[in-house]
């Protein structure tokens, strides 16, 4: 039954032209939530400001050839500020709001970050579970674990690992957009995954998604298990970070039972804050969100993986700053409809959604594939496209897209199984499909984000819709980041219409549903808005 209540939630929450997924209609803002969490009473340890500046070049990020940093307070600080960090104060009047290397829906960030980290690393002589605090850029200090028992909870992992737990505070969303939040949610932690799995490969560290911890051993981890009430948060995942790490090595990691409950009952510091002052419920959300609840899955030995794709070519970002793209990354709020790409940049990005940190940090094989309506792309017809990310089998586009198993190849995409499924204008139906809203249909070219859905979750768990989700935001951080490289802009789109996508691409069933929305093109910015840093003096 849990996962038909997941497939049931998803149907539940759609958009259609004549009616938006179920939320309040407007915005209470006497009991919007405050953006930042605090654990009143926790000491803080600063860390040392991210250095943008002092940065290898994008194209070395992802191919993995940077020299590792040595794990120590600096380099944590430079990995938390290229990742979860503040990147920018806007102003308007007497109004000022931060703005996060990791984005999120609505800006309102429900994604928490927390580190397990052993001794010697600045912030103390014991092992500890620290919690990040993007607006001071600090980590607070919630529990201390003795170093047999850190080192029995890492059995099997190098000792300069760093564990990095994200979680979601679903309040944060459900504010604003009802019963369709706890979709945001996922996307967003997979944009924080993205987001560190990039800030990893520029200091030369691996991370990896660790799959076999369940919800309960996570949420004893970060020191959220007895959390309880509308603000409390849920685990989304858990990261392996570090110079040392094995390909595959943390694949079939599953810390003892018995080390998992010995450190949640270690004594906790700090108590969390109150972040509104009411609280609308949405049941719907809290019965999905327990149907998907991961438990343990069996420990394994085996360090296989998926087979990796070629290594892409060099796109342009050869000469760029990583860190730069970290930071000067931005949602658009418009297109100037106008402005195109080559389509040298075009390919490369799409080469990028197949090898590149975000994608590496999967133990799993692609489930994403992308449905891209180009509107100005150098060198290509305006049309409807269709990305295989699957690079060891194309059935699932194959049975369900219509017009794909007979469609051409693009010629000029060397090593990408990409198709031209339709020849035409298609701005006004970009338009539509994205609620109307007209980015969609002034950038170079929109995006729909597919997931194998059926069969992932009821064959593997309901857990899986989260896993699609957080593949789907890990998929956007890199259209994110190559759009900022190619001199774009892009914006993640979470209000569009279900059914006109599934129409348009010809779907006939649920095996594949689309998750996410994206549109890359040239920004129009908002000059009445001033910029200020991120972390003044």
């Amino acid at each position: 039954m849990s996962a038909d209540t997941v497939v049931d939630y998803h149907t539940r929450t759609q958009h259609f032209p004549w009616r938006y997924a179920r939320s309040l209609g407007y915005m209470d803002w006497a009991t919007q939530p405050k953006p930042f969490r605090w654990y009143e009473g926790a000491a803080r340890t600063p860390l040392p400001r991210p250095a943008p500046t002092q940065s290898p070049a994008l194209e070395a990020v992802c191919a993995g050839t940077v020299r590792p940093a040595a794990v120590n307070l600096a380099s944590i600080g430079q990995f938390f500020g290229d990742s979860l960090a503040i990147s920018a104060w806007k102003a308007f009047g007497d109004n000022r709001w931060a703005l996060r290397c990791n984005p999120s829906s609505g800006n309102l960030h429900p994604t928490e970050g927390y580190l397990v980290c052993g001794p010697g690393l600045g912030f103390g002589d014991q092992a500890n579970l620290l919690h990040y605090a993007c607006r001071e850029h600090a980590m607070e200090h919630r529990r201390t674990m003795p170093l047999a028992l850190w080192s029995g909870l890492l059995a099997g992992l190098p000792e300069s690992t760093l564990l990095i737990g994200l979680s979601s505070i679903v309040l944060r969303e459900s504010w604003k957009y009802g019963e369709r939040a706890f979709r945001y949610c996922l996307l967003d932690a997979g944009h924080a995954l993205g987001a560190l799995a990039y800030a990893a490969a520029a200091l030369g560290w691996r991370c990896a998604l660790v799959p076999r911890p369940g919800d309960d051993s996570l949420a004893a981890l970060f020191g959220i298990a007895d959390a309880e009430g509308p603000e409390a948060e849920r685990p989304d995942l858990l990261l392996a970070v570090g110079p040392d790490l094995a390909p595959g090595s943390s694949d079939g990691w599953l810390p003892e039972p018995a080390a998992i409950r010995a450190v949640g009952e270690l004594p906790l510091a700090g108590a969390a804050n109150r972040l509104a002052a009411a609280h609308q419920p949405w049941p719907i959300i809290e019965a999905c969100a327990d149907a998907c609840t991961q438990p343990d899955l069996a420990p394994t030995r085996s360090t296989s993986r998926p087979a990796s794709t070629p290594s892409p070519a060099a796109g342009p970002e050869e000469s760029v700053s990583a860190r730069a793209m970290f930071h000067q990354r931005r949602s658009a709020v418009a297109m100037d409809g106008s402005s195109t790409m080559s389509g040298t940049a075009f390919f490369a990005l799409l080469r990028r959604t197949l090898n590149s940190p975000p994608v590496k940090a999967l133990p799993w094989p692609p489930h994403i594939h992308l449905g891209l309506l180009v509107h100005r792309v150098d060198g290509l017809a305006p049309g409807l496209y269709m990305l295989n990310r699957d690079t060891g089998s194309s059935a699932p586009l194959n049975e369900e897209v219509r017009g794909f198993t007979g469609a051409p190849r693009v010629q000029d995409a060397a090593g990408l199984d990409l198709r031209l499924l339709m020849s035409e204008d298609l701005r006004a139906e970009a338009q539509a499909i994205a609620c109307t809203q007209d980015i969609a249909a002034d950038g170079a070219f929109s995006v729909a984000l597919l997931a194998n859905f059926d069969a992932p979750i009821r064959e593997r768990g309901p857990w899986w819709y989260r896993r699609l989700h957080h593949e789907a935001g890990a998929v956007g951080q890199i259209l994110y980041i190559e759009a900022e490289a190619a001199g774009l802009r892009g914006t993640g789109i979470g209000c569009y219409f279900d059914k006109l996508t599934h129409d348009l691409l010809g779907l006939r069933d649920e095996s594949l549903r689309v998750l996410y929305q994206f549109t890359i093109g040239g920004p129009v910015e908002d000059t009445r808005l001033q910029t200020l840093p991120a972390y003044p003096e």
